[in-house]
């Protein structure tokens, strides 16, 4: 199959996971990740900065007193990106985005783990019906067949809410309340298995149309970027998160303050909840006096309902603080708002250049 045949509908199945990572638990020893715990975080960027969150290298923000946080795209190596000093062990996040115009541009709200679990939110910067949804699973990418898309109002005009609602049993991808995909964890195998261990959450624009990108990168993301047209901004406008530290919220430890991995097998049940004193002061570092406890015998969460359980409030302060597919994508098919692709000989090609830069922006 060549690859000027497949639409960027068909590519939609294929986004690249970031697959990055600066310590893998399932290969080596690495330091504990330290916990967002029994606090539930509100950050409301019309306000400003917030020290949940680090700029990763070359990232400067701008802060808006009714946008909120402001991504700018100037140049093909642009790629603003914030990842948070703290990781949720399941849980839900509820970001308020608008996201960058522009073709090539992505707008990217992802959640990965240190052994490259991921769940992301993508938008293509041209396309203004859909948001991207995609998973992955200990970075496997021998397979692109777990990419969706969704219809969404607008969404470089318009805030929306966008939520990753996370429990070891389902996962959903939720937009303005309603529920617009589900995984449940038994019928992910193999590559495409659950997402499972603790994640952090990264925030980001970066621009897929570069000239220099894969061919396929280039189709996903609508074409070249054009910088006459730019300067391309996305609004992060505010951001909730609950920690369900391995529950759904009622089970748990409720004190948990970091994450350790208790062997190399990458299974949620596996992770050690500390609980106790911490001397953690950012990501990366170990742990103080604590007490683990292993999270296999938590109760299974219970499913959504379809609507999230903790919308985002959508009156927020104003203060001031300077797709059509084609039959030449021959095995694609449609399931809902899913679309799997066979498409899997160009995996590659898709995982070069495209993501690399927003992924290399993440590195912490």
């Amino acid at each position: 199959m060549q690859i000027k045949t497949l639409t960027a509908l068909a590519f939609a199945s294929l986004v690249s996971a970031q697959t990055y990572t600066d310590c893998d638990p399932t290969k080596k020893t690495c330091p504990n990740d330290k916990a967002v715990g029994k606090e539930i975080i509100n950050i409301d960027f019309t306000k400003g900065a917030d020290s949940f969150f680090k700029n990763m290298v070359g990232t400067t923000l701008q802060y808006d007193n009714k946008l909120g946080a402001v991504y700018t795209i100037k140049k093909e190596t642009d790629a603003p990106t914030v990842a948070s000093s703290r990781y949720i062990f399941f849980g839900q996040v509820d970001v308020t985005v608008r996201a960058a115009f522009g073709k090539g541009v992505v707008t990217s709200f992802v959640l990965q783990s240190d052994d490259l679990d991921e769940i992301d939110w993508e938008w293509i910067g041209s396309d203004t019906t859909q948001v991207q949804t995609n998973y992955f699973s200990k970075g496997c990418t021998e397979t692109y067949d777990r990419g969706g898309f969704s219809t969404v109002a607008n969404p470089q005009n318009e805030f929306h809410t966008y939520t990753i609602k996370w429990t070891p049993t389902q996962l959903d991808w939720i937009i303005d309340g309603a529920v617009v995909r589900t995984l449940k964890a038994a019928d992910a195998k193999g590559c495409a298995g659950f997402p499972q261990t603790p994640m952090q959450i990264k925030l980001g624009t970066w621009v897929a149309g570069r000239k220099d990108a894969a061919q396929g990168t280039i189709e996903w993301a609508g074409g070249i970027t054009d910088f006459n047209e730019g300067p391309f901004m996305g609004y992060y406008q505010s951001i909730k998160i609950q920690d369900f530290m391995g529950g759904d919220g009622t089970t748990g430890a409720k004190d948990a303050t970091e994450y350790q991995y208790g062997d190399k097998s990458g299974t949620w049940q596996s992770i050690k909840v500390l609980t106790g004193t911490s001397t953690t002061e950012d990501v990366g570092t170990k742990s103080g006096s604590s007490t683990a406890t292993t999270l296999s015998a938590v109760p299974s969460a219970s499913s959504t309902s379809g609507s999230s359980s903790l919308p985002i409030d959508s009156t927020l302060n104003n203060n001031n603080n300077g797709s059509s597919s084609t039959s030449d994508a021959t095995e694609a098919t449609k399931s809902g708002n899913v679309v799997t692709g066979g498409a899997g000989k160009l995996a590659m090609s898709i995982a070069s250049l495209g993501a690399a830069l927003f992924a290399g922006a993440m590195l912490l």
